[in-house]
């Protein structure tokens, strides 16, 4: 089923005829209105009606976070507020929040790719919604919100928290389609376990998971533990918010990303260089319809490849990789490249450890080491010490195979991770700044 028929199965000579006009046109608007996007061509010795085709693309200069930061709070905003009707943020742990507005279009827009992206993982009408994303500042509770209004279906806007009375609702209420973080989703069938509800008898059918990266296997243990088809949902606040690329639920192999309205492009993170599809990097987005705050080439810091084989469900939009990580997610532990997710994928291969770890990293003199804490099962933690021995080894070495490095393996007893109802912390990193 597809929501969008016209544009979501146009042949890919179309597709690149409209990105190459909507980019040209998105150019020349963000030069009249915004000053950063100005400088930034005329730093290029460029300008936008020099864009003849999508291979004039990698003139434009990237945007970076940090120039959303530099330019807090509307300052690259191509729109005066009187037209802007929805503003969100990040939560800006890290510093200044990164700020988004959208205009009427922008809503309408995001409202109907979050149409195609439900439908596109099976959700329709007749379906109950249950929105554990949280509402608010975050684009997640509202960006699903609309859409699912969009497709006709009922939404139960939960928002995030009180994981006993969601549970409620989705009894009480008949809840069809879950969405929310892939390890919130793991934590409600933790929470619903110990209160003896079987989540798996509820009738939920599908999740929409997204916000963190997840790897295949944790995909594996959701569809296993909560009884439903784990589908992964791909978005960003600087971008959209959710919806600019979801899997669908005939091949679960892929995120299709909305091309009509953005360019996907893979660079080296090192060099800047475009890489050919197929090939791992950090994902680059142009916005080529937004009107509140359009993106030019903006640095996502998200690691994927592009899958440029058509999929089996006749959509023509290109796919992107599963997520495995991110560019400022990676941790260089003694001069080697380890992304939580590699780590991640060691763990659930074997038994006996449950899908929540942490990572720590320290300093010590100047030798930096890794610890692992990985929480174990009842059984698996009831067992004799040199069971947990044994299994401290074994995960060891299953590390140290993959990445080549050292660590430490802690095993901690079940539920003592913090449980996270947004997105979950891998790594905590005590190292001086």
């Amino acid at each position: 089923m597809i929501w969008n028929e016209e544009f979501e199965t146009l042949p890919r000579e179309a597709i690149a005829s409209l990105q190459a006009k909507r980019l040209q046109q998105t150019a020349e608007r963000v030069y009249a209105t915004v000053p950063f996007y100005q400088k930034q061509f005329d730093k290029a010795g460029f300008k936008p009606d020099q864009i003849k085709s999508l291979d004039d693309l990698k003139r434009i200069p990237f945007t970076l976070k940090q120039d959303m930061r530099d330019n807090y709070p509307y300052g690259l905003f191509a729109k005066p507020l009187d037209e802007i009707v929805r503003i969100h943020a990040s939560s800006g742990t890290t510093g200044k929040p990164t700020v988004v507005g959208y205009t009427r279009r922008d809503i309408d827009n995001w409202t109907e790719m979050m149409a195609r992206s439900f439908v596109a993982a099976g959700a329709s009408r007749g379906d109950i919604i249950h929105n554990a994303y949280g509402y608010g500042l975050f684009t997640g509770g509202l960006g699903a919100h609309y859409g699912a209004e969009a497709i006709g279906a009922s939404v139960i806007p939960m928002s995030g928290g009180n994981s006993k009375k969601q549970l409620m609702i989705m009894q009480d209420f008949g809840s069809t389609v879950l969405t929310c973080t892939p390890s919130y989703s793991l934590y409600l069938a933790e929470i619903a376990a110990e209160e003896g509800i079987d989540i798996r008898k509820l009738k939920l059918r599908v999740g929409i998971l997204g916000a963190e990266p997840w790897t295949e296997k944790l995909r594996d243990e959701i569809q296993e533990k909560v009884g439903i088809k784990a589908i992964d949902i791909y978005g960003l606040s600087e971008i959209l918010g959710p919806g600019v690329g979801i899997e669908c639920i005939e091949a679960q192999n892929g995120l299709h990303i909305w091309e009509d309205h953005f360019i996907p492009e893979i660079i080296d993170p090192n060099t800047g260089d475009i890489l050919p599809d197929g090939e791992q990097g950090e994902l680059v987005i142009s916005t080529i319809t937004k009107e509140g705050i359009p993106m030019l080439r903006y640095r996502t810091r998200d690691i994927t490849r592009i899958i440029a084989e058509p999929c089996i469900c006749g959509r023509t939009h290109r796919r992107l990789a599963r997520m495995c990580g991110r560019t400022d997610d990676m941790l260089i532990i003694r001069g080697v490249n380890v992304f939580p997710s590699q780590i991640e994928s060691v763990l659930m291969d074997i038994e006996g450890v449950e899908p929540h770890y942490v990572l720590i990293v320290n300093r010590d003199g100047n030798l930096d080491t890794l610890e692992v804490q990985v929480e174990v099962n009842e059984q698996t933690f009831s067992d004799e010490v040199k069971v947990l021995q044994s299994l401290s080894r074994t995960i060891e070495k299953e590390i140290k195979d993959l990445l080549g490095i050292s660590c430490r393996i802690r095993l901690v007893e079940p539920k003592t991770i913090a449980r996270s109802e947004g997105k979950a912390q891998r790594v905590i990193d005590n190292r001086p700044k």
